[in-house]
């Protein structure tokens, strides 16, 4: 055998090896699961949250097959003290196509200053294909001290529709 040169038929092999594993990995990834798109991805709605006070908030929502997360930040509800990071518990109700409930929640937060818009998320919920989910109110626990806040106007520009 010559200096450099490969035994017959190691190259075919060699080629066959690296063809068998490419496909073995189209494979897998036509059997992942893919991720969904919800669409809009960002919405506002008014909520009303009692003695807490009114106002406007903004929900940005996104989805990985039936998982999905809102984030969620609302004048309605200012920090009256700073508030460290993961200490906001919230569960964000939503109507399915006008009927029944899906609850979404967490108690993820950054560090909220002293009269400072509340922000929390992302809160998590499941989803299935074709759900048209809408804010309908939110709880909101700082401190031990609840706060209970209704939709006051439509989600704007409409539903969060999951794929």
């Amino acid at each position: 055998m010559r200096h450099g040169t490969r035994p017959r038929g190691t190259t075919r092999i060699g080629l066959c090896t690296a063809i068998g594993a490419g496909l073995a990995a189209v494979g897998v990834l036509a059997l992942a699961p893919t991720a969904g798109a919800v669409t809009p991805t960002t919405a506002t709605i008014d909520f009303d949250c009692g003695s807490f006070g009114s106002g406007n908030a903004t929900l940005t929502a996104s989805q990985s097959g039936t998982s999905a997360t809102i984030e969620l930040s609302t004048s309605a509800i200012t920090a009256p003290v700073n508030v460290g990071a993961g200490s906001v518990n919230s569960t964000l109700s939503l109507t399915n196509h006008g009927t029944g409930e899906v609850k979404f929640t967490g108690n993820s937060n950054p560090a909220i200053p002293a009269g400072s818009p509340v922000s929390t998320g992302p809160l998590t919920g499941t989803v299935a294909p074709g759900d048209s989910l809408e804010a309908t109110s939110l709880t909101v626990v700082v401190f031990g001290i609840t706060a209970t806040c209704t939709a006051t106007s439509p989600q704007a520009p409409g539903p969060f529709v999951f794929d």
